[in-house]
């Protein structure tokens, strides 16, 4: 079984825990407790395959961000969250998705931009329009708003960048066979 190191990133009180432990526990976490950093595993059926996520929660907080270049190392793919009613959190994004191409060294980092707290649209301050042309700008990075309240695209925002990181390192499914072909002298 494959395994798939997922990084949560955002400012603080976006909802990036609340998001984590909707997929993981499909419970509502209503009240904020600023993360240090959190990680959870959970086995998923994508496309036919059994993966195992291991979602790193991080902080928020800009006193814990000396340890970023460190989940930015590891992780494999970023769900990167905003809250669509605070703007300053739809500015930061900015930096972080600049912050994860320098450490990996490459433009071609499977990332999933999240628009959180859609359930608050009287509240909103970020258009959905914003969040697409973010998208479009990031050469297409697939956008979602969601609610971790009402579970609204909780799963694909998941299941969407393990299907990024598949595209970018394929499964290998030839490698049982070959082993089979192995000559006996």
């Amino acid at each position: 079984m494959r395994e798939y190191k997922l990084v949560v990133l955002g400012s603080g009180g976006v909802g990036k825990s609340a998001l984590t432990v909707q997929f993981v526990q499909s419970v509502f976490v209503d009240r904020y407790d600023p993360t240090i950093e959190d990680s959870y595993r959970k086995q998923v059926e994508v496309d036919g395959h059994q993966c195992m996520l291991e979602i790193l929660d991080t902080a928020g907080t800009e006193q814990f961000t000396a340890m970023r270049d460190l989940y930015m190392k590891n992780g494999q793919g970023f769900i990167l969250v905003f809250s669509i009613i605070a703007e300053a959190t739809f500015q930061e994004l900015q930096g972080l998705r600049t912050q994860i191409m320098e450490v990996k060294e490459s433009r071609a980092v499977p990332v999933v931009l999240v628009g959180n707290k859609c359930d608050l649209e009287e509240d909103r301050r970020v258009s959905r329009e914003r969040g697409d042309a973010l998208s479009t700008e990031w050469g297409g990075t697939p956008f979602y708003e969601t609610s971790a309240r009402t579970r609204i695209n909780v799963d694909e925002v998941f299941y969407d960048l393990v299907r990024l990181i598949n595209r970018q390192s394929p499964i290998n499914t030839e490698r049982g066979a070959k082993k089979k072909r192995c000559k006996i002298l």
